[in-house]
């Protein structure tokens, strides 16, 4: 993609399948004659024209509102055309071959008015807009992230980064390790004194004040993160414990078949819900028991739920209390929780869930971290929506100023955090190298570098735009 990005492109900017209206984008340097050309009209820069563009027939294709936007006043920073007609399948990609055709046909001096107009790759539009500075790279990340938004906390979240709002916040923060570089590396030139001049600069307090801010930030990321990708929780427990009725249960439909005969569910069933603005993909497992007792599909249905459980955020362990007087249940009850605890991933949040509190008793007072319910009549479902809500990290202190972020913000972030930590470890030492210190606050500054783009390799840039709809 990289490599052809002086070529002007053009791509339909609205989803595929009919519709009131459809839009197909232009963008590239000197737009401007080519689409006079293409619209026989003299077009004035961000108005509207009503233009019929004819087929080399001179028949009418369609009749659409053409604005030309003429650089950098534009969403690339290049001419943009814009042409808004109908919404029809056939009809905008007649526009399109329209486009093309003219941009191709040999002209005046034999020459063709735009030779090397192609057809948009996913993204192009938006990394036009990063490459030319019109938004940095997690603006632009911003766009995706706002156009798949299914949630309106994520919605939120994703126009304050488009706003810019966690970019000023980085860039606060490559201000002052820039900062605090040139003051240690000052301190290079004067090596008899450096010590004294480390001490005098508060260089320590300043490099435990950039962890904390850090620390904040990283919160709001891994808020903004949660907001985009959701949390995947499986319910595990054994058969028949009700894992099916809980998953129909948090997803307020019968999404899951629901029997009293053992082993049911013999693959893994998922529905995504929404927990004050929080998505969850929650995933109804088979019912796991010894190996030795079930058939071949049953097993292959256990071991799904396993590799499920290896890799979930929040794993949700159903016991069935109507059993919790069954000697060789409770016995595999246990066993199952440690093998559970022992499967589950480190940073997997474990809630354990009592089941069929309608028909046994259920006494929450003697049993610590448990929560009791019954997903037959609902009751303790909201305190467990709550639990789950609290430790998928739903802080509504957090929330109103949070905005979208990727894995590899909180990735960038984290290593940020590690090399400064180290740059104070460097400090506290008797005879502190502050070469060394200088190369762990350079390395910090880079990853931050690294979220807004201004230090990304190219591989990179192709793999975030490449995940764009074509047209944006």
């Amino acid at each position: 993609m990289l490599s052809e990005l002086s070529s002007p492109i053009i791509a339909i900017a609205t989803p595929p399948g009919r519709g009131a209206v459809g839009v197909v984008r232009l963008s590239g340097a000197h737009l401007r004659v080519y689409a006079e050309q293409l619209t026989q009209k003299k077009l004035q820069p961000r108005n509207a024209h009503l233009v019929s563009i004819k087929d080399d027939h001179e028949q009418v294709i369609d009749q659409v509102l053409a604005v030309y936007f003429e650089a950098p006043n534009s969403y690339t920073g290049e001419d943009v055309l814009e042409l808004q007609g109908h919404g029809g399948v056939v009809v905008l990609h007649m526009l399109v071959e329209r486009c093309l055709q003219l941009a191709h046909a040999t002209h005046d001096k034999g020459l063709a008015l735009l030779p090397n107009l192609r057809r948009a790759q996913p993204g192009e539009f938006t990394q036009r807009a990063y490459l030319n500075h019109k938004l940095d790279l997690a603006q632009a990340e911003a766009v995706a992230d706002l156009i798949d938004a299914n949630t309106q906390a994520a919605v939120r979240s994703a126009n304050r980064s488009l706003e810019g709002q966690f970019s000023k916040q980085i860039k606060h923060l490559q201000t002052q390790v820039t900062h605090l570089r040139m003051q240690i590396e000052a301190c290079l030139d004067f090596p008899e004194e450096d010590i004294d001049f480390i001490e005098q600069l508060q260089v320590h307090s300043q490099l435990q004040a950039l962890v904390k801010q850090n620390q904040t930030l990283l919160m709001q990321a891994e808020q903004g993160r949660l907001l985009r990708d959701g949390l995947k929780i499986v319910i595990a427990g054994q058969p028949n414990a009700g894992k099916s009725s809980l998953l129909n249960a948090l997803a307020g439909t019968d999404v899951a078949i629901v029997t009293a005969v053992p082993g049911t569910t013999r693959d893994v069933m998922s529905q995504s819900i929404h927990i004050d603005g929080i998505p969850l993909h929650v995933l109804d497992t088979a019912g796991l028991r010894d190996q030795a007792m079930a058939d071949e599909v049953e097993q292959i249905g256990m071991q799904r739920a396993w590799d499920h459980i290896a890799d979930a955020d929040m794993v949700l362990i159903l016991d069935d209390l109507s059993r919790q007087t069954e000697t060789t249940y409770a016995v595999q009850q246990l066993m199952l929780d440690e093998k559970i605890q022992q499967h589950a991933g480190q940073h997997t949040r474990i809630i354990r869930v009592s089941n069929k509190t309608d028909v046994a008793r259920w006494d929450a007072s003697n049993t610590q971290n448990t929560w009791g319910i019954s997903a037959k009549t609902g009751q303790g479902l909201d305190a467990l929506r709550q639990e789950i809500w609290r430790q998928a990290g739903g802080d509504s202190s957090l929330m109103e100023g949070v905005f979208t972020a990727r894995s590899r913000h909180i990735d960038a972030l984290t290593h940020f955090s590690t090399h400064v930590s180290q740059a104070i470890k460097l400090l506290d030492q008797t005879q502190p190298l502050l070469d060394v210190v200088a190369e762990e606050c350079r390395l910090a500054q880079q990853e931050l570098s690294k979220i807004t783009g201004s230090f990304t390799a190219d591989d990179l840039l192709g793999e975030i735009f490449s995940r764009f709809c074509i047209g944006k």
